[in-house]
């Protein structure tokens, strides 16, 4: 911010000679140059937003204009013309809890009493009600009885069996618990209370932390076994949000595949933290352009174009000099979705696609050029930037299955987001892993559409007899 102090603190004395005058202008125009600058940064900043930078949405002023506001639509509220309409479908009768016979008393024309023994062969009509019966803990007490030797004595305990939990909690309730926390990102006091009026259960705060602790035990290997199957992969979207540690600044990072994700906390938002999440990666990484995934070639990358288009936006909103230069790469941005879109829904060959986008490229790498040869300091280096990173930008092009944008690696870290917003970070590297790991089989098991408390649950019976945990990684079939 400009202070006023900053624009009296320069020397205004008559000069008494032709180079003291001189040496005074000098002088003003350089601190002009100075104030100029510091004015044109804090405009940039009063102007940024979600729309060019990469602020998150949230962050965004309530005046913030997002743009022409779409005319009100004709359209009646609900399902239109022509969709195909959903409705519950009856269960089968095996899946039925019990049933219940209803009979008609009278006659609905005549009034006359109707006998019940006289039926019609038509088939009754069927309603079924879904129901949630009262829910009361089983509470299974394990008696350990002593026996004494005959022959020498010695009284022996009997030990617990390895299925039966050491703490007050069975496997299902700890899996419970974690499912609260990192699924439905409730916080400690609302699980408490949850706990209680769902299913009669008296459980403390540190209860709670204790249960997700076991979890997080259980969970260990085969989160460690879904790192490796990502870091093998031929394409990986990353990204990393920041994150709190005992009040410290960190960083959650995710890498995802179409089939399994994970996560990592990590102090840094460096290189190091890269490698610790991708390891020895050699394939595709779609990701933004931070200087943490510079160590992959550029022939392994693919820049998100959401992040190229708000660049362009911040370069379509500074002065006039170069605004046309971002208002020229948004239009060429637009054309290149369309194109992107065509091919993705099959209506354009790869062939075309390859064919129709190259002189798109070229301009684009020209308006690159020229922007990274302007006055414009922000804009220059910008432009500089991205014209030296061209060969990470059309990898999508090239490479079938690589999509144009990091949406997935950016729609896996929304959930996280809002869990950090709810509860603040962590307060130890206990809890941190405990996030990495629920977070990691939370996000994983729904792109497989399997049952989170289910492999939960299987988790901590494995790990209480001994046996190898349930896999994260989706079989061959």
């Amino acid at each position: 911010m400009i202070q006023r102090g900053d624009v009296e603190r320069v020397e205004t004395s008559t000069p008494r000679t032709l180079d003291e005058a001189l040496a005074q202008i000098a002088a003003l125009v350089e601190r002009i140059a100075e104030l100029e600058a510091k004015l044109e940064a804090a405009q940039a900043r009063a102007q940024s937003s979600s729309k060019n930078s990469s602020r998150p949405p949230s962050s965004d002023p309530p005046d913030l204009k997002l743009g022409p506001k779409r005319p009100p639509s004709s359209r009646k509220p609900g399902g239109q013309p022509g969709h195909r309409g959903y409705r519950r479908m009856l269960l089968d009768p095996e899946k039925v809890t019990r049933f219940e016979d209803h009979w008609p008393k009278k006659c609905e024309q005549c009034k006359r009493s109707l006998l019940r023994g006289l039926v019609t062969e038509l088939e009754p009509e069927r309603h079924q009600v879904i129901e949630v019966p009262p829910v009361s803990p089983e509470v299974i007490e394990h008696r350990l009885h002593t026996v004494v030797c005959t022959k020498c004595t010695h009284s022996t305990t009997a030990a617990l069996p390895p299925e039966v939990a050491r703490g007050a909690f069975g496997p299902r309730l700890v899996a419970l618990v974690a499912l609260m926390s990192g699924s439905y990102r409730m916080s400690k006091r609302t699980i408490v209370t949850a706990l209680w009026d769902l299913f009669g259960v008296r459980m403390s705060l540190g209860a709670v932390s204790g249960c997700e602790q076991i979890q997080s035990g259980a969970l260990a290997q085969p989160v460690r076994q879904a790192l490796e199957h990502v870091q093998e992969q031929s394409l990986v979207h990353a990204d990393e949000t920041g994150w709190r540690q005992r009040r410290a600044r960190a960083w959650l990072w995710v890498a995802a595949t179409s089939a399994v994700t994970v996560f990592l906390i990590h102090r840094r938002r460096s290189g190091e933290a890269a490698r610790a999440l991708l390891g020895s990666f050699r394939g595709i990484v779609v990701s933004d352009r931070w200087s943490a995934y510079l160590q992959w070639p550029l022939h392994q990358r693919q820049l998100c174009w959401a992040h190229l288009k708000r660049d362009f936006q911040f370069i379509a909103e500074r002065g006039p000099e170069v605004a046309w230069i971002g208002k020229e790469l948004l239009q060429w941005t637009q054309a290149v979705f369309v194109l992107w879109h065509q091919a993705r829904d099959g209506t354009l060959s790869r062939a075309a696609l390859h064919c129709r986008m190259e002189p798109i490229r070229k301009e684009i790498e020209a308006l690159l050029d020229v922007g990274s040869q302007s006055s414009h300091a922000k804009v220059a280096g910008m432009c500089g930037e991205l014209f030296a990173m061209q060969d990470g930008m059309w990898t999508f092009v090239r490479v079938p299955g690589v999509e144009p944008t990091n949406n997935l690696a950016e729609r896996s870290l929304r959930h996280a987001v809002l869990w950090r917003k709810g509860s603040f970070g962590t307060h130890s590297a206990r809890g941190s892993w405990f996030v990495e790991r629920i977070l990691t089989v939370v996000l994983s098991l729904r792109q497989q559409d399997r049952s989170v408390l289910e492999y939960l649950t299987a988790a901590n019976e494995a790990k209480l007899q001994g046996t190898p945990p349930p896999s994260l990684i989706p079989s061959p079939a």
